[in-house]
């Protein structure tokens, strides 16, 4: 299970991640009484390496970053669904944000002033 690395500033005097670790996501591996064994990539100069930590409960929280996954594939399951039953086909592919029409922004009793580059004149 995704767990992020969250410290409570309020917590200070039991195990807190060291700032390296907050706020990156690892798997949990191991659990006991009070805390949580989690495996967390650590950059170290150029390479990655992961790395075993031993947190409380109090910081860590559990990640959201696979609920829009989820969330996405119970969607599509939908669609899908409903596409079949009409016969048609439908992608269900995500597609990157298409940029927004040009359009004339009109003001309330401003006249429109044109303004141009001032020309290039070499002072020697």
């Amino acid at each position: 299970m995704a767990r992020d690395v969250e410290p409570k500033q309020w917590y200070q005097r039991r195990v807190r991640a060291y700032k390296a670790y907050h706020g990156k996501t690892g798997r949990v591996y191991n659990v006991t009484k009070r805390a949580v064994g989690v495996i967390v990539n650590k950059r170290v100069k150029g390479r990655i390496i992961a790395k075993k930590i031993n947190l409380r409960v109090e910081h860590i929280r559990h990640s959201k970053c696979r609920d829009d996954f989820l969330n996405r594939v119970v969607k599509n399951e939908l669609v899908k669904k409903e596409a079949k039953a009409s016969g048609i086909f439908v992608s269900t592919r995500r597609a990157p944000v298409v940029p927004r029409t040009s359009h004339t922004v009109k003001g309330k009793g401003i006249a429109v002033e044109e303004e141009c580059p001032i020309r290039y004149e070499f002072i020697a």
